[in-house]
């Protein structure tokens, strides 16, 4: 049986090799070319060890995402713990990379209820963590929750921050740097200048 069948150890050099390569493909050309085969190809490894690794291609996508998303809860938790919490969101938002696994993820979680109900537990420890620092950050600046709560502000950064990037990706860019105006002019007025350069919050949808 498929059950009793010998798993790679989750710590094998081979294993993270092949998650490696399972990201690069799925970043390059899309999730519909992360198959065994391709996969093998892309690490330089024989296409067996694909699934002495992994039971299941469902198998390798879960692991793909889960090791993505604990990576991003890692960064997240930084941003938020930096002495500008609120640009530092707005930059991790903006990042095409994130962007783009978000996407082919949510593209994939279509099809497989393992994967979307991962994605949506996760994403739902992303929210909290947002919730929480920015009711601290709001209050610290004076902003009255009663009239937009935080979590409402966390949700209006991290979209905003990625329809721009997904529409950049797809050539379109009216209203966009209206949009970015209008954000980091509110930014300035509660943070002051980003800590190293302003620049870089644009930089991520050019």
């Amino acid at each position: 049986m498929a059950s009793e069948r010998r798993i790679g150890a989750p710590d094998a050099k081979n294993r993270t090799v092949l998650l490696d390569a399972a990201e690069r493909l799925m970043l390059e050309e899309g999730y519909g070319a992360v198959t065994s085969r391709r996969v093998a190809e892309k690490a330089g490894l024989k296409p067996q060890l694909v699934h002495y690794y992994f039971r299941t291609m469902g198998d390798l996508y879960l692991a793909v995402f889960r090791r993505r998303a604990e990576q991003g809860l890692e960064a997240q938790a930084k941003a938020l713990e930096s002495a500008q919490p609120l640009w530092a969101l707005w930059r991790y938002s903006s990042d095409p990379r994130i962007t783009a696994f978000t996407v082919e993820f949510m593209a994939l979680a279509s099809h497989r209820d393992e994967l979307r109900a991962e994605f949506a537990r996760y994403g739902e420890m992303f929210r909290r963590r947002e919730r929480e620092v920015l009711t601290e950050t709001l209050q610290r600046y004076g902003i009255d929750a009663t009239d937009v709560p935080p979590v409402v502000w966390a949700v209006f950064a991290t979209s905003l921050s990625r329809i721009l990037v997904m529409e950049t990706a797809l050539g379109m860019s009216t209203g966009h740097a209206e949009t970015l105006e209008f954000v980091e002019a509110w930014l300035r007025q509660l943070e002051g200048e980003p800590a190293d350069s302003a620049a870089a919050v644009t930089a991520a949808h050019s």
